[in-house]
């Protein structure tokens, strides 16, 4: 499976865990845990991309790069 970024944050408006893959339209998760969350958006990554291969649609590559911010 190609090397995504995932983006795992708590949404204190779920109550839950939250993960998704920003490269990936609307593929996302949620756990009780960062732990569960990730799991679960890894099964529905390849959910999509298998979904999308069926559909003939294309499979984006890896693109997000999340910026990285250091305080002073």
């Amino acid at each position: 499976m190609k090397d995504y970024h995932i983006n795992v944050f708590y949404s204190e408006e779920d109550q839950c865990h939250v993960a998704d893959i920003p490269d990936l339209q609307y593929c996302s998760a949620f756990g009780g845990t960062p732990e569960e969350a990730l799991s679960e958006v890894r099964t529905a990554m390849k959910a999509w991309v298998e979904a999308a291969r069926e559909a003939g649609k294309p499979v984006p590559e890896p693109r997000y790069r999340p910026a990285i911010y250091q305080s002073a």
